[in-house]
């Protein structure tokens, strides 16, 4: 049975509990929300589940009737109400709880013995979206697909394509790494409480081999431009890209950075290696 809003509200007053803006919690109290994460996720029985920010457990709980389940949540003082839910809600023992801050985990010692392939499925808390998912991107090739609720903003910055306002570091970073898409808002009503703006459902699926290139010097080349991405690449890049590059990359030194597709950046960076 998927938790609803009331029971929610009951063990938050059980265990005087608020949810914390300094840490972005929105808690999801809506059953079709839970349910149309779950399903978008396509999740089969017994795959390994990463969830970030389980917060009262109400998408854990229904994750852990068909899942193993890792949640890391920052919060402690949650932690025993996410505990009832679980043995209320949930299938307990499918649960690992780990009590940590997701941004200070080293993702390469965490998978190290705790082989296989991963999805990731969660109500992420605002203040850490997006630094975490390029982090996971990143660092975490075990994770093979995403299915987070973010804020709309958020979630149409990582599926934005070139020459549109919402496509940036972020954009072309995902996109590097994985495809991205927006599948749907979400409506701030189905949260607890509820946020002054919409959400939606992010969907990331890795690609199985990205783009070949130096990425220390793909990822400097991009948080350069798009610092100043209003100046055309030619004059943000002067320090990192000869002149003569653009010409071998076949781009123009005109090109403001949003201009620039995935491939574009990985052709730019690729010149560099050339010229060694």
């Amino acid at each position: 049975m998927v938790i609803g809003k009331s029971d929610l509200k009951n063990i938050m007053e059980k265990h005087d509990l608020k949810p914390s803006k300094s840490l972005g919690q929105n808690f999801v109290v809506d059953p079709n929300t839970i349910l149309k994460i779950i399903r978008a996720a396509n999740i089969e029985k017994h795959q390994q589940i990463l969830e970030i920010g389980p917060g009262l457990g109400s998408l854990t709980a229904q994750l852990s009737t068909t899942s193993k389940v890792v949640a890391i949540e920052l919060d402690r003082y949650l932690v025993p109400a996410l505990e009832e839910v679980l043995n209320h809600f949930g299938e307990r023992e499918n649960v690992e709880i780990i009590h940590q801050d997701a941004m200070k985990i080293d993702w390469k010692e965490f998978f190290s013995h705790r082989q296989g392939i991963w999805k990731m499925v969660a109500n992420l808390p605002y203040n850490i979206a997006t630094p975490l998912i390029v982090t996971l991107l990143e660092n975490a090739p075990e994770i093979q697909s995403i299915f987070v609720m973010v804020q709309l903003e958020v979630g149409e910055r990582f599926a934005a394509s070139p020459k549109s306002k919402a496509y940036g570091i972020p954009s072309v970073k995902a996109q590097y790494w994985a495809e991205t898409k927006v599948l749907g808002k979400v409506s701030p009503n189905v949260f607890l409480p509820i946020p002054k703006v919409d959400s939606a459902i992010l969907q990331i699926i890795r690609k199985p081999s990205p783009p070949e290139v130096n990425y220390t010097n793909f990822s400097r080349l991009i948080q350069t431009a798009f610092q100043h991405r209003r100046k055309m690449i030619r004059k943000s890049l002067t320090t990192l890209i000869p002149m003569s590059n653009f010409t071998i990359a076949e781009i123009s030194p005109q090109s403001r950075p949003e201009e620039l597709s995935v491939a574009d950046w990985v052709k730019l960076t690729n010149t560099l290696e050339m010229a060694k």
